[in-house]
């Protein structure tokens, strides 16, 4: 891995760019190679694909009115990107990140654009991760899943305890309905996609609420533990 001083001339880059990833951590910059994963072609990745599938097809069949509803409201969804920068969606991107959140939430198409109300957000986030009992109880607040929103947690698999950065390795175990208490447990949920905890070693969890009506997202927030 290489690391990065820019010139005048460029001041940052991110993301990749042929065969190389730029990126930034708290050492600074620095460079790696692009690694193209395996293609388990698990159930989670096909339903992934699926949907983009669904909704890339859905697009081309609105009417042209509905895409220029679309397009005509994308100043409305702006978003900061790495650099700080805010851009705007395009009216097909908004169309698919919006209509795939409210899939997981288990909603319908939307063929018209809504008006952006944001999304309630995590304000705490934990959880126990005992081995011994079965048990991975996620405690959150506020203490029960809002009214109409979904709870949408990621997990990863047991993890070598002096790791503290997992980005890559999230994977989505549970989807929990609208009042939905704290202190579920997730356990069975964990080893159906990563096997059995094990003790001394570490997971982490990380959970973000999306609103069925828009299909907004909050932030996203994240807990680690290690199992006993």
């Amino acid at each position: 891995m290489a690391l990065v001083k820019y010139s005048m001339m460029i001041s940052e880059i991110r993301n990749k760019l042929n065969g190389s990833v730029f990126a930034r951590n708290r050492g600074g910059n620095y460079i790696r190679n692009k690694v193209t994963p395996v293609n388990r072609k698990s159930a989670a990745q096909a339903l992934a694909r699926s949907r983009l599938t669904q909704f890339a097809q859905a697009w081309r069949s609105l009417t042209e009115a509905q895409r220029v509803a679309w397009n005509s409201v994308t100043s409305q969804w702006a978003r900061t990107n790495v650099f700080g920068d805010v851009v705007n969606p395009s009216g097909n991107a908004l169309f698919n990140r919006l209509n795939i959140n409210r899939s997981i939430a288990g909603q319908s198409q939307l063929d018209t654009p809504p008006l952006p109300v944001g999304a309630d957000a995590l304000t705490e986030l934990s959880f126990t991760a005992d081995a011994s009992q079965g048990e991975m109880k996620i405690t959150f607040a506020p203490n029960a899943v809002p009214t109409g929103h979904v709870l949408f947690i990621e997990s990863t698999a047991n993890l070598s305890p002096g790791i503290f950065n997992a980005n890559a390795q999230f994977r989505h175990i549970a989807t929990l309905p609208s009042a939905t208490a704290s202190g579920e447990d997730v356990h069975q949920a964990q080893i159906n996609k990563f096997g059995a905890l094990s003790v001394g070693q570490k997971v982490f969890i990380r959970g973000k609420l999306i609103n069925s009506a828009t299909g907004e997202v909050s932030q996203a927030l994240q807990a680690s533990s290690i199992a006993v």
